[in-house]
């Protein structure tokens, strides 16, 4: 079995974020795998990195990841990003030299080492928009983004990445046709 640490980045417990945390949390547990949940409204995380130290939090959550198998985001899409709350989390938790460092080739080039490899992400994002205009007009960015400058540049490869399009406007069912997506990810945990 295995464990997973979960990012929960949406304020409101009644939205389809909600939904799918719940959801992911309830189908890994019942298939034996632990899920450890952060909150970040709930505790209040501050998302504002100003080039200080790693405080008790980050440390705390880097430890985490650590004695964990998955690192799962749980999230809306807004602007092309995540809430500000989660990209900050990004950026002070998986930030170098704990995440990845560089080795240098010369002059200013380098490339980056993954200090996370072995590990597996999984993304939940929700949308407002359709399909169709995030593959088209916006070329996928969000998800190049979390994929490529995100977890592969931590040396994590393993990276499912679940999108649930126009969110607001889509039937009850479809909904539910979403969630079961959520329950058969996390029974593969």
């Amino acid at each position: 079995m295995s464990k997973a640490f979960l990012i929960y980045g949406h304020y409101n417990d009644k939205s389809f974020n909600a939904a799918i945390k719940d959801t992911f949390i309830e189908t890994a547990t019942k298939h034996g795998h632990t899920v450890d949940c952060v909150d970040l409204y709930k505790e209040n995380f501050n998302p504002v990195f100003a080039g200080e130290k790693p405080d008790e939090t980050v440390l705390n959550h880097r430890k985490r990841i650590e004695d964990s198998d998955t690192i799962v985001l749980v999230a809306p899409i807004w602007n092309f990003r995540m809430p500000a709350i989660l990209e900050g989390w990004i950026d002070k938790v998986l930030a170098p030299p704990w995440a990845f460092t560089f080795k240098k080739l010369f002059g200013n080039y380098g490339y980056p080492i993954g200090n996370l490899k072995g590990k597996k992400a999984i993304v939940f994002c929700t949308y407002g928009s359709p399909q169709f205009a995030i593959r088209t007009f916006f070329l996928n960015m969000p998800t190049k983004r979390l994929r490529r400058g995100v977890f592969n540049i931590c040396g994590i490869t393993d990276v499912v990445y679940k999108r649930f399009f126009a969110v607001p406007f889509v039937s009850e069912k479809k909904r539910k046709k979403y969630l079961e997506d959520v329950k058969n990810t996390a029974s593969k945990l």
